[in-house]
């Protein structure tokens, strides 16, 4: 069964970076899409970014040219740069497959933004 193991959270003042990784195991991944999701209080899932198996690379609006997903076939990992961080991006970060696995999630790992 696959597993997700995210990591790299962590308490950021505004305008800092954090680097956020993932390990997926169980799975051969490399010919999935996958992606980065986050889930801020009250709120529902959101899809922030997402890497295709050729390198394409998608982002939601409000994290473009912020946040950089990228993937290492070989190390099954994913991991997301995030810069310029804002209060708005602090929320819980999954990552998984775009669409997810038919599996549990992850614990996520919390991003706090603050001052």
């Amino acid at each position: 069964q696959v597993q997700l193991v995210e990591s790299g959270g962590g308490l950021v003042q505004p305008g800092g970076s954090l680097r956020l990784s993932c390990v997926v195991s169980g799975i051969i991944f490399r010919f999935d899409v996958m992606a980065w999701y986050r889930q801020a209080p009250g709120m529902k899932r959101e899809l922030v970014a997402r890497i295709a198996v050729g390198g394409t690379r998608n982002y939601a609006n409000s994290v473009k040219g912020r946040f950089t997903i990228s993937r290492d076939n070989a190390k099954t990992t994913v991991d997301l740069q995030m810069n310029s961080l804002t209060p708005e991006d602090t929320a819980v970060y999954y990552c998984n497959r775009d669409p997810p696995y038919n599996a549990p999630w992850g614990q996520g790992t919390q991003v706090t933004v603050s001052s």
